[in-house]
């Protein structure tokens, strides 16, 4: 996570609707005196995550009123050209595998460059300054565009091409599954000393959306999901760690 200076107020959360964004969004809300929200069409095959993260922003409304005023404009991009140029599991109907590269089929190539800049463009005309996405080292899939050292790059191209100081702050970047439940909880509890930590994992495991298959249909304690796809995998995993 970038240090934060006083002119960063206003956050604009890549959100996705899925347990990392939750959790950046909780977090932004906490920080910042603003914060307003993005997601993007780009043709994936869990495109229920889109329908899901409308109810968050919902639920996160009435279980935490105090953030309510805080929460402003949410923002939907069609990016359908990713989903053109792409020839992963994610955007085609093929099985999840390792590639030769060393890197799961599950990687976008440029996803998170692309949605950086789109975001970077957004937080210019919005006059917003800084920029929250869930990307992390810890429990990721090796996704190079999810390296701190790519999102310190992206933070020097977008201020230097912007001619403003964004700061993109990645509050998951050093913890694993697990550790992203308990500052959920942690964050919850800040905002409301009695239950809070509770509601917003409930809040969490009952309404975001993280399977790469769209899975509604099945519910598990972690929440709706396949269950053995990679994403299902790894919040199924971080989550009996945390309950451990």
């Amino acid at each position: 996570m970038q240090a934060r200076h006083p002119i960063h107020r206003n956050a604009l959360v890549l959100f996705s609707g899925g347990q990392d964004s939750t959790t950046c969004l909780a977090h932004a809300l906490a920080n910042y005196e603003r914060v307003e929200t993005l997601a993007f069409d780009y043709r994936q095959r869990h495109l229920v995550e889109l329908e899901a993260r409308i109810e968050v922003l919902s639920q996160i409304r009435q279980k935490f009123p105090q953030w309510s005023p805080k929460l402003g404009e949410d923002h939907l991009l069609d990016l359908g050209v990713l989903g053109q140029v792409s020839e992963t599991s994610l955007t085609r109907d093929m099985a999840f595998k390792m590639e030769a590269s060393g890197l799961p089929n599950t990687f976008v190539p440029g996803r998170n460059l692309l949605f950086l800049t789109l975001a970077a463009a957004l937080a210019y005309r919005r006059d917003l300054d800084v920029i929250v996405t869930g990307v992390c080292e810890t429990d990721f899939s090796g996704y190079p565009d999810c390296r701190d050292d790519t999102m310190k790059a992206m933070q020097i191209a977008l201020s230097l091409g912007m001619d403003r100081r964004l700061l993109i702050e990645t509050p998951l970047m050093w913890i694993d599954k697990a550790q992203t439940w308990q500052l959920a909880y942690d964050v919850g509890q800040k905002a409301q000393a009695l239950s809070g930590g509770d509601q917003l994992v409930n809040l969490i495991v009952e309404h975001t959306h993280t399977c790469y298959m769209g899975d509604r249909t099945h519910r598990h304690d972690w929440g709706y999901g396949c269950g053995t796809c990679p994403a299902c995998d790894l919040r199924a995993k971080g989550w009996e760690r945390w309950k451990a």
